[in-house]
């Protein structure tokens, strides 16, 4: 019953005793030299300003989370066009259209409600 997962097992008995061995010899043979400069925080070769936990402005959340939404609009649209042009898709044309004019309706009716919010303006 287990003969079809044997290959398998070995495979993954392999993979995490190679890890281990990597983590071990990378502990045990790996460089110590501690010094200030290395404990110091690195941000772009800059000295860092201020506090590591200074709090963020929401429009920073809101600009992400717009980012996302449209990355994701783009990555809707692509395939769907792909299909629409070649006309190899299995249902009408037609329906894909209007499928996707309610998409991109959807979407802009929340582009114009974010603008009218000011989420897209940084001051």
């Amino acid at each position: 019953m287990l003969r079809p997962y044997g290959i398998f097992l070995i495979l993954f008995a392999f993979v995490v005793a190679n890890a281990v061995m990597m983590l071990l010899l990378s502990h045990f043979a790996g460089p110590r030299r501690p010094t200030t400069i290395k404990g110091t925080p690195y941000e772009s070769g800059m000295p860092p300003l201020g506090d590591a936990r200074e709090r963020f402005s929401v429009k920073f959340y809101m600009v992400a989370m717009l980012f996302i939404v449209f990355d994701i609009e783009t990555v809707f649209l692509i395939p769907w066009a792909a299909i629409y042009k070649g006309g190899t898709a299995s249902v009408s044309t037609g329906f894909l259209l209007a499928e996707m004019v309610v998409f991109l309706v959807i979407l802009a009716l929340g582009y114009v409600y974010v603008w009218k919010r000011g989420a897209l303006q940084w001051d």
